[in-house]
């Protein structure tokens, strides 16, 4: 339970139908450890300890058993810290799929068994079915296609998905939000929240310079200055560490250019940024790693499906072709702009989520 009003009206949801159910909130991150421009503690919007008590509040509304857990440690381990290494190697990290697949869906589980729970329930928007016809459990989209959110779950396995109920997958926001009127939840006009728990200003290069130099003093802070240039290699200026650019990026580059300039390679290694025009973030072959699948056991031959490249990117044709070691490689039909390292591609056959990995750069990284 987040405190949010999607995970409560899950929680009034199962109640009704007459379910013996267990509040869980998971304490991740210690609000403290965030800090502004001026080193003033930054409050988030989601996580913190007034979520908690607002999820408490739904528990004693509704009358069931509500415990916090402290998984400080596992969060940093498991979702900060690769996303510090991430960003300072020229990814751009989704915490939020490393959150769900090692924490939600894992140690939640790893509980719930432990209480003699049969299953473990959010409110994210996706469903689960079984297919006996396969032998598999399925992950479809949410039937709100404005807030569906298979794309983060993505990364679950056969075991997780058997033990997870995701009641909200068959409604919309606004059905949501009048449950949560009618079981007169104290969250029923929250607002919600979109940004990262332990970055709620979206300032991830203060941040990451921050828990850098709190862990490993001065002396561990990311490489400074470096070059920006062109893609034939021309010197264009300089940056000030490339943990501040992201694939597509076009504002605050400070360099001067007679068309618009946008960031198409980032070269950690040379801590070396460069720049091209919009035609150069165009792309139309990537390779993935670390692949999960999810409709099929195993990728043995080339597929066609629809694959996101992002959250909020429109799903566009391409065959995958299976390569070693849980990698594969992706053909768009047409080109897509900015292909990301460090983002995921989901593979989808209409509503259904065929399976995803992890970007690890275009053709040419192979």
């Amino acid at each position: 339970m987040s405190g949010g009003v999607d995970s409560s009206t899950v929680a009034a949801i199962l109640k009704r139908q007459g379910h013996d159910i267990i509040g869980l909130s998971m304490q991740l991150w210690n609000q403290r450890r965030t800090r502004g421009p001026d080193g003033e503690f930054l409050s988030s919007r989601c996580c913190s300890l007034d979520d908690i008590y607002d999820a408490r509040r739904v528990a004693q509304e509704l009358d069931f058993p509500f415990y916090v857990i402290n998984l400080e440690e596992e969060f940093e381990r498991s979702v900060v810290q690769p996303f510090v290494d991430q960003y300072l190697n020229g990814q751009t990290p989704i915490p939020c799929v490393a959150c769900n697949s090692r924490l939600k869906f894992d140690k939640l589980l790893e509980l719930a068994e432990a209480i003699d729970a049969e299953k473990v329930a959010t409110g994210h928007y996706a469903r689960v079915e079984y297919d006996r016809s396969i032998g598999r459990y399925l992950l479809r989209k949410g039937l709100d296609r404005a807030k569906d959110q298979s794309y983060f779950l993505f990364d679950l396995t056969q075991e997780q998905l058997a033990r997870t109920l995701f009641p909200l997958g068959g409604l919309t926001k606004s059905e949501v939000r009048r449950i949560a009127c009618e079981n007169r939840l104290p969250v029923a006009e929250k607002a919600e929240s979109q940004e990262i728990c332990f970055i709620p200003d979206g300032d991830y290069a203060r941040f990451i310079e921050n828990y850098v130099k709190d862990a490993l003093g001065s002396a561990g802070l990311p490489a400074g200055e470096g070059e920006i240039v062109s893609i034939g290699g021309k010197l264009l200026g300089k940056h000030n560490g490339v943990h501040h650019y992201t694939i597509g990026q076009r504002r605050r580059l400070g360099i001067a250019a007679p068309e618009p300039l946008y960031v198409v390679r980032i070269e950690s290694r040379k801590n070396r940024v460069v720049v091209g025009t919009k035609d150069d973030l165009l792309s139309s072959k990537l390779v993935a790693n670390r692949v999960n699948w999810i409709a099929i056991p195993e990728l043995i031959e080339p597929i066609r499906i629809s694959a996101r490249v992002r959250y909020r990117h429109l799903e566009a044709p391409a065959t995958v072709y299976p390569l070693a070691e849980r990698r594969v490689q992706v053909e768009f039909d047409e080109p897509q702009r900015a292909i990301t390292p460090g983002q995921a591609v989901v593979f989808y056959d209409g509503d259904l989520v065929v399976g995803g990995g992890w970007i690890a750069g275009e053709e040419y990284d192979v």
